[in-house]
């Protein structure tokens, strides 16, 4: 079983349509690639450059719970980034950004920690890319960055093996907390801080 790290944003689900736009901005090129069609809860439609279940048929979600999401990011190189592109024979671009992907972005409009929030849960494909996700600054900053850009409240960097998550954003400011230390004992106090969704 290898390493499945990822980085979780929750968000009011009236965001989602405006965190994928901005995902998409960090796309690389579509060189002739087909876009996906999809129907958002609430009748937002966007066409996005990934693919969905490696497919690009048109998705209408607007009666389901979740949404499943292959994506492929830029992100800018630092020593981490740079070290995965060497090894896997990734060129950086023009721009100093490297692509990487697939990664699995899983879309659930009421999460598991609060209902009445949205969260977009990105994993890393392989163990090499999950141990980049935990080294690089860089790529902390494009989530943490998405995080805001979207409205946002939270942002957890998750090893998805049952340990502590680490909280890199929350309410507006980059921080480094545990879930499980003297801030925040569990996840319920996490959430607490979290503002109402509906303002």
């Amino acid at each position: 079983m290898g390493l499945t790290y990822g980085y979780d944003i929750y968000l009011p689900p009236r965001n989602v349509a405006r965190a994928l736009t901005d995902l998409a901005e960090l796309a690389p090129p579509p060189r002739g690639k087909p876009s996906l069609e999809l129907t958002l809860p609430g009748g937002d439609q966007l066409v996005l450059p990934f693919t969905s279940d490696f497919k690009s048929e048109p998705v209408d979600c607007s009666t389901s719970g979740t949404l499943e999401l292959d994506t492929s990011i830029m992100f800018d190189v630092d020593d981490a980034v740079r070290e995965y592109g060497e090894t896997h024979g990734r060129d950086t671009e023009e721009d100093g950004r490297l692509q990487i992907g697939y990664v699995y972005l899983t879309i659930r409009f009421e999460s598991f920690l609060h209902p009445r929030y949205a969260s977009l849960e990105f994993w890393a494909a392989t163990s090499a890319m999950s141990r980049m996700f935990a080294r690089s600054a860089r790529v902390r900053e494009v989530f943490t960055g998405l995080t805001a850009a979207s409205g946002g409240v939270c942002c957890l960097f998750d090893t998805g093996d049952g340990g502590p998550e680490q909280v890199c954003w929350l309410n507006g400011e980059t921080t480094q907390e545990l879930v499980s230390g003297p801030r925040f004992p569990d996840r319920r106090t996490l959430v607490a801080t979290w503002p109402d969704p509906d303002r």
